[in-house]
């Protein structure tokens, strides 16, 4: 059921705003846009197991409608360069690449919704950030009406033959990564449309043909081959190895298209207009559905156990959201993510509350980088949150929460005791907890590489916001091009059912939580968030990032950036990336000085420093209405009026 945000008087107007932090973010937010350059409180928790999609209608009154205009294509793009932060008055939207942002942009000004323009963005990023999302994957959703937040479910499911043994190999040991993810074995059964098509009838205002119309134009018309693909496209060992993509994405030497080609996909369009006439059961049943079965049953080293009754039978779900209580800085906030299966919200809930509990809820930044002894505390909660991660969390349709409710993990007493493991040495390997003092019969299940996805943050002139993260799972997905007889280019599977446990049980023969059974949804990482003032119910930000396990940490630092040390959106995306998903610590390479990473050493930590690619977006309140943030290390940007 969604959840109520009360307000205790009469919520302030989108010129006021809740905290200092957001006025300092609307002077930065001054600076000119220049995305045209590119394109010239909630009462309770309740928890439950989730609700299919439901025919319902969408709440507001529905908008004229709009004609989909093609921008200028970038002449020039790399999103590796400094960013300045983008102001708006009525309404915002950020995502990971220009022209998907300039298509909810246009959905907005037309007068769309929030929901309206995340669709509209994802059908373009499906074409121009294959590598990350797609319709041939899924997505978690958070939405706010203005009183009520929902979220809606389109995680991947295992195929009904799958079985907890999948990605073990003959010899009863897990597969090597790779030789799981390249293939059918791995491909989950896609969600994305089905989840989309719940959320727009519920809170569409355009029709939908028109929000899928802009995605058409692209791939008819075709697009410039970004820096970022192209990097990626030449990078990647396995893409190549399908047929139809390596004629699609590569040149007759095999070396990828170049920077500024453009690309066009008359596949991808051709399925998109049978989305845009006949919506998603274009892809879950017919000729569309049959050569997804057909691409996964059919590849001649590692088929996959997907049937065309998996496919007619996905359901999308409204799940409860899971929100709570926060202090960062001088105040408290509400804090809204997605419940299982994602661990998302409550790793990051739990790190928060436990910083609550120790010195570094106090320490500033240093010479405008979080500090050694600030990463020392981070870290070390960082730990013990995953440890329950690994222990805890998983399907909610297979795996019942601890002590009977997922918000017993993040009781202010559970992490008050948690939080007391933490010294002054790093405890390297951190033990799960026994919340509400439950005694887990689960095994932790083993730490194994989580990739992928792109996140798109909405604010509309009506009041609605949404926080959307989405994905294929790894880069390219499972490296499985589906396309139509006849037409080049199409569509990428995911590779989601890796993101289960390879391995069923431990060594004593205890089940993992997370691992593979029929019908069931992986483990996610995937943390869309909203932020609310809970004194008034009024939202203050939305955000969220890719970036596999590491996802939960981005968000994490955007968080306490932006409400515990007053920095604007960009400013706290802007920041270093640092974490620990159970192991060592992690730090973004060549961004912190080496007394810092010395004196972590010096604490007993051992020290990771590595490319840490996270591709946030978040959009806050200021004084004036919103400010956007979009990360430096990708080619996203934020549009608005």
């Amino acid at each position: 059921m969604p959840v109520n945000l009360k307000p205790q008087h009469t919520p302030q107007s989108a010129a006021q705003t809740p905290s200092s932090h957001f006025r300092r973010a609307a002077r930065a937010g001054a600076l000119a846009l220049v995305a045209g350059a590119w394109v010239a409180g909630c009462a309770s928790i309740p928890t439950g197991a989730g609700r299919p999609a439901s025919s319902a209608s969408a709440g507001s009154a529905p908008a004229a409608g709009f004609t989909y205009r093609r921008p200028d294509l970038p002449e020039a793009a790399s999103g590796l360069g400094a960013k300045p932060g983008w102001a708006t008055q009525r309404f915002a939207v950020a995502a990971a690449n220009p022209l998907a942002t300039d298509a909810g942009y246009q959905v907005l000004k037309a007068g769309g919704s929030a929901v309206d323009a995340a669709i509209a963005v994802q059908m373009v990023l499906s074409l121009v950030e294959p590598q990350s999302s797609g319709i041939g994957g899924g997505a978690f959703l958070m939405h706010f009406d203005g009183r009520q937040v929902r979220a809606y479910d389109g995680r991947e499911t295992a195929p009904a033959a799958a079985d907890e043994r999948l990605f073990l190999g003959a010899d009863g040991k897990p597969l090597p990564f790779y030789e799981a993810v390249v293939g059918g074995r791995s491909v989950g059964v896609p969600g994305l449309l089905r989840m989309l098509e719940l959320a727009h009838r519920q809170h569409g205002r355009l029709p939908w043909a028109q929000l899928v119309q802009p995605a058409i134009t692209l791939a008819e018309e075709g697009f410039a081959l970004s820096p970022r693909l192209h990097a990626l496209l030449k990078a990647d060992a396995h893409l190549r190895k399908d047929p139809p993509a390596s004629d699609f994405f590569y040149q007759a030497d095999g070396q990828p298209h170049p920077v500024g080609h453009r690309l066009r996909n008359p596949a991808l369009a051709e399925v998109l207009r049978r989305v845009a006439q006949e919506g998603s059961n274009a892809l879950y049943q017919g000729e569309v559905a049959q050569a997804i079965i057909s691409k996964v049953r059919g590849h001649p080293g590692n088929p996959g156990r997907m049937t065309l009754e998996d496919l007619r039978n996905y359901q999308a779900l409204e799940r409860d959201p899971l929100c709570h209580d926060a202090r960062a800085g001088e105040r408290t906030w509400r804090i809204c993510g997605f419940p299982p299966p994602s661990s998302g919200a409550i790793a990051i809930g739990q790190i928060l509350g436990m910083l609550q509990h120790t010195p570094a809820a106090a320490m500033p930044l240093r010479d405008a980088l979080p500090s050694a002894d600030w990463l020392h505390f981070y870290t070390e909660a960082a730990r013990l949150a995953f440890a329950d991660r690994a222990q805890y969390l998983g399907d909610p349709e297979f795996v019942p929460p601890p002590a009977g409710r997922w918000d017993s993990l993040l009781a202010p007493d559970y992490l008050r005791e948690r939080a007391r493991l933490i010294g002054e040495r790093s405890m390297r390997v951190a033990p799960g907890g026994q919340p509400g003092a439950t005694r887990s019969s689960w095994a932790p299940m083993p730490d194994q590489p989580e990739f992928g996805t792109s996140h798109i943050s909405v604010v509309d002139g009506h009041g609605n916001a949404v926080a959307m993260t989405t994905t294929i799972e790894d880069q390219f997905g499972a490296r499985q091009l589906v396309g139509l007889e006849g037409k080049s280019g199409g569509f990428l599977l995911n590779n989601e059912l890796t993101d289960f446990s390879f391995s069923p049980t431990d060594g004593e023969g205890r089940p993992v939580a997370n691992r593979v059974q029929p019908g069931k949804r992986p483990r996610s990482s995937m943390s869309p968030t909203l932020v609310f003032d809970p004194a008034t119910g009024q939202l203050a930000a939305s955000l969220g990032s890719p970036g596999g396990a590491i996802i939960i940490h981005f968000t994490a630092k955007t968080l306490w950036g932006t409400l515990a040390w007053g920095l604007d959106a960009q400013k706290a995306i802007d920041l270093p990336n640092f974490g620990s998903t159970g192991g060592p610590t992690l730090l973004e390479e060549g961004r912190f000085p080496q007394a810092t990473v010395d004196a972590l050493r010096a604490r007993g930590a051992e020290v990771r420093e590595q490319a840490m690619t996270s591709g946030l977006q978040a959009i806050t309140r200021s004084p004036s209405g919103w400010f956007g943030g979009a990360d430096p290390r990708r080619e996203g940007v934020v549009m608005g009026d």
